[in-house]
């Protein structure tokens, strides 16, 4: 998800009846979850221009008016920036047997950013060779030695499948630290090697470690287009050695603009607190988590997680009061069919004040 500036924003035609605001839901940060609405949503609009509104603009292009199609390479989608106030929504379309929905328009869903409609919905489109930032997380704890070798094998057969061209990708493992083996690279032989030097051994500082990752590799991205960022963690959950706390670890992840797709690594037959976490962390950053029953099922996850990269929608759109506080807004996106299931972000930290 990415915000910026632009000044033609106030140039924008307001294109359908206001959301009312009042039928809004009251929510929190992500760890709390989200009550719903007392109705449900309505189709994404816009909100009322305020008094002192610049007189009415001229009809928006074809591009900004609800088109399907990925916008021109001309006109980049450039990433967060200090006194941004533009939001771009990564989200995926699922009906209820987990089977991707594409060729979904604007209207089809509805959006509350912190309580409010956006007011200006910029471009709407179906993302499916939008450029990846991927990060492999391997879990290096001692708890996982027995299967390491197979989750070594799938990671990179993930990564011959899913690194196109402008694709790049980099590999880590952690136990109490992390330790990058391949940084950023379209090299999936060096992402090979990468991933066959590391080795498991020692404690797990999860917490600490995916807080570090997004810090260190994703939030320092500057990349001048558009792309998704993407973390793929495998690993059973557990953390034992962090200093940095659950929440904190998913608020950095957010502020990063990454998702975070889960593995665990527990394969019996029941779930454990460790599984919990990784349904938090995935759930709050608009991934999802995986849980294989048997060895052979982490490469499905690896696979699942793929088509995914591959199937997802970009919503960039104006909210409504942004205030350059850095506080955290919430986000309130649905489908109107109720038989579609969206997995997006569940809220984005607003720019931090200029010094």
């Amino acid at each position: 998800m990415a915000l910026k500036s632009s000044a033609l924003l106030l140039s924008l035609l307001a294109v359908a009846a206001p959301l009312r605001a009042q039928s809004s839901p009251q929510v929190g940060p992500p760890s709390s979850g989200q009550s719903e609405p007392a109705s449900p949503l309505k189709p994404i609009t816009e909100a009322p221009a305020p008094q002192q509104a610049a007189p009415a603009p001229p009809t928006l292009p074809a591009a900004q008016n609800g088109n399907t199609q990925a916008p021109s390479t001309d006109e980049p989608i450039t990433t967060i920036k200090i006194q941004a106030n533009e939001v771009n929504l990564i989200f995926t379309v699922t009906d209820k047997k987990g089977r991707f929905i594409t060729g979904l328009k604007r209207e089809n869903f509805g959006l509350l950013d912190d309580g409010h409609p956006p007011v200006a919905v910029l471009r709407f489109t179906q993302q499916t060779n939008l450029p990846l930032r991927v990060g492999i997380m391997l879990d290096t704890s001692s708890s996982i030695r027995q299967r390491f070798q197979f989750e070594q094998d799938s990671a990179i057969e993930f990564l011959l499948q899913v690194l196109h061209r402008n694709d790049r990708a980099f590999v880590e493992g952690f136990d109490i630290q992390t330790d990058v083996a391949q940084d950023f690279t379209n090299n999936v032989d060096l992402l090979n090697q990468g991933i066959r030097k590391l080795r498991p051994g020692g404690g797990t500082a999860l917490f600490d470690s995916l807080y570090k990752t997004c810090k260190d590799q994703m939030l320092t991205l500057l990349d001048q287009g558009a792309v998704r960022r993407a973390l793929v963690l495998v690993s059973d959950g557990d953390d034992n050695y962090s200093r940095v706390e659950e929440s904190d670890a998913i608020k950095m992840c957010q502020r990063a603009q990454t998702i975070v797709y889960t593995i665990s690594t527990n394969i019996s037959p029941s779930k454990d607190k460790g599984d919990d976490v990784l349904k938090a962390i995935s759930e709050a950053t608009g991934g999802q988590a995986f849980y294989p029953t048997k060895l052979e099922d982490v490469a499905i996850g690896f696979r699942n997680i793929e088509e995914e990269l591959r199937s997802q929608y970009s919503l960039v759109y104006r909210p409504a009061n942004l205030v350059a506080d850095g506080s955290f807004r919430t986000i309130y996106f649905q489908a109107n069919d109720p038989r579609f299931k969206v997995r997006a972000q569940k809220g984005y930290f607003a720019p931090r004040p200029t010094q």
